[in-house]
């Protein structure tokens, strides 16, 4: 289930919000009833992020061995295609 707090929440419950990213699950947070920012745990953070650094130094690598450049427009097309598979 979504997590949906105000961000006042931070200040009053911090707590209990720590508790709740710990156990993995993220926190979306409001402001003025609008989406404002996403609480995360440290770990969460780094599962996401890692990956990403893997594959662009994989990306850095493979751009020293070959010539073969593309566009931007390319790449971002290749990303959709592949989240839409």
């Amino acid at each position: 289930m979504i997590n949906i707090r105000p961000v006042s929440d931070l200040r009053n419950n911090f707590s209990e919000l720590e508790k709740e990213v710990k156990n993995g699950q993220p926190i979306y947070l409001t402001k003025n009833g609008y989406g404002s920012m996403v609480l995360l745990s440290i770990e969460e953070y780094s599962r996401l992020t890692d990956r990403l650094e893997e594959k662009l130094d994989e990306a850095d690598r493979e751009a020293e061995n070959t010539e073969l450049r593309l566009t931007h427009e390319e790449v971002f097309g290749n990303i959709r295609r592949k989240l839409h598979e």
